[in-house]
């Protein structure tokens, strides 16, 4: 068997197994997943091919690992092997792989004084390509617009956005690889991202980002698949050094696409390169998505963007209306922010809608104004502001105990606290002053009107205690609108 093996070249054999093969596989099959293999050398009953990629690889192996058994028994006899190359990146170190192809089973070793470059043939189409520009400039489909300082940190996103601030100063050195940013609609996750690649672009300009869409990825992947080139999407993919997938939810019903995308990841992962993702649920809830792809986005952080707080939706208004040399009043940017909480994106809507309105009408924005505008997105309520509602509103804004406000203690800022409730009580409720006493563990009348009495005097004579008594009857007011 080794002297009809002498006589043929590595060529010759593949050839003659390409025969075979062309006749029992599908014509754009056989294009795709065949004759992209190089045969290198031929020593004894062993082939040498060399395949485009660890993806590649594993094709074949899941796929076709029999049928390459069979035909390259045929040619060099029953103790033929099939030994493979994988092209990687060059600066990672070259892999051999070895194939028994009677028991169909592959196994790895390292070989660290070779080294097979990432070879890019000039026919992979750039997706990204940046018109009348080299074909490996690569357009990063960044929002300009999107960055950190416009990216208002607060308690609901504060482990998100120092993440994401890490990860942009060392891209693919941190612990934090990868990244997968999650949170409901309109809550900044596009935001968050894309000021991760905008700060990797300012920060190191010789790195190659790119921001996509799952939708938009999953799009290319079925384009290049139909024209097979699924080879060139994946080599694509491979040359970038920060990669931001958005909704990577969406894809749980696009089971090749997750094939490409683990090829990718790994061969990012392994290399160095820093891979961010966002999603609408951590990864342990993504129903769809492979077992292999899922522990690898566990890899890295996982961090959640929260619906923000009151003094955050402030915040993020008033860093809006300076951005647009805006100027509002106080109470309807509180108005605003007080009944605008499902998410950011809302919030900035009822404010374009508010100033739009304005622009129409001719006419000064008041809290009327935004009261009429913003009924849209304001859920409206019949129900009366409640004792219970003022006392939660009191505890949040002083940080004290529910428990506390309730109990017989002669700490000033508990007995200031309750003070202050009993007093919003009696002027946004229609409660007799017994039923009030009765919300503050049973007390009676006269203590209700004594703790009125005082915060009017206080409010007299201490200016912070009036601000503080300000501030809460704006509060309640706006929940009662």
């Amino acid at each position: 068997m080794f002297e009809i093996a002498m006589n043929k070249t590595a060529d010759k054999v593949w050839e003659n197994c390409l025969k075979i093969i062309k006749d029992i596989v599908e014509w754009q099959h056989f294009k795709t997943w065949f004759e992209p293999i190089n045969p290198l050398e031929l020593n004894g009953n062993v082939l040498l091919i060399e395949v485009p990629s660890q993806f590649f690889f594993e094709y074949l192996e899941e796929h076709y690992v029999t049928l390459l058994a069979k035909t390259l028994k045929r040619e060099l006899g029953k103790t033929a092997r099939l030994e493979y190359r994988i092209l990687v990146d060059s600066g990672s170190k070259g892999k051999n792989g070895s194939m028994d192809v009677p028991a169909g089973n592959i196994k790895f070793y390292n070989n660290n004084e070779m080294s097979f470059p990432l070879v890019i043939n000039d026919e992979v189409k750039n997706p990204f390509v940046i018109p009348g520009i080299k074909k490996m400039q690569i357009d990063p489909q960044l929002n300009p617009a999107y960055v950190f300082d416009s990216f208002i940190e607060g308690d609901c996103n504060r482990v998100a956005r120092r993440a994401g601030k890490t990860v942009a100063e060392k891209p693919g050195a941190s612990s934090f690889n990868p990244l997968v940013i999650y949170g409901g609609v309109g809550l900044g996750k596009t935001h968050l991202g894309q000021s991760i690649g905008n700060e990797v672009k300012r920060l190191h300009p010789h790195k190659i980002v790119l921001y996509v869409s799952s939708e938009k990825f999953i799009n290319q992947f079925q384009d290049h698949s139909r024209n097979n080139a699924i080879n060139d999407f994946i080599h694509f993919y491979q040359l970038i050094d920060v990669l931001i997938i958005d909704d990577v939810q969406f894809f749980a019903k696009a089971e090749k696409s997750q094939d490409a995308l683990f090829a990718i990841f790994n061969h990012l992962h392994q290399s160095g390169k820093q891979l961010v993702l966002t999603s609408d649920k951590p990864p342990k809830d993504l129903d769809g998505m492979q077992e292999r792809l899922l522990s690898r986005f566990r890899w890295g952080l996982s961090a959640d963007l929260q619906v923000p707080d009151y003094e955050t939706r402030i915040e993020i208004l008033e860093r809006k209306m300076k951005n647009d040399g805006l100027e509002l009043p106080k109470d309807v940017v509180k108005y605003v922010a007080y009944n605008i909480s499902n998410n950011v994106r809302e919030l900035e809507g009822a404010m374009i809608s508010l100033l739009a309105q304005s622009s129409l009408n001719k006419r000064e924005i008041d809290l009327d104004l935004a009261k009429k505008v913003l009924r849209n997105f304001i859920r409206t309520s019949s129900k009366e502001i409640t004792i219970d509602a003022i006392q939660k509103m009191v505890c949040e804004f002083f940080a004290v105990p529910y428990d506390k406000l309730l109990q017989k203690t002669r700490k000033r800022e508990i007995v200031q606290a309750r003070q202050i409730t009993m007093y919003l009580a009696k002027a946004f409720t229609k409660n007799s002053l017994k039923t009030i006493g009765e919300h503050f563990g049973g007390r009676d009348h006269t203590t209700v009107i004594h703790s009125c009495q005082t915060v009017k005097d206080l409010m007299d004579t201490d200016s912070l205690f009036r601000e503080n008594v300000v501030e809460l009857t704006q509060k309640v007011q706006l929940a009662a609108m």
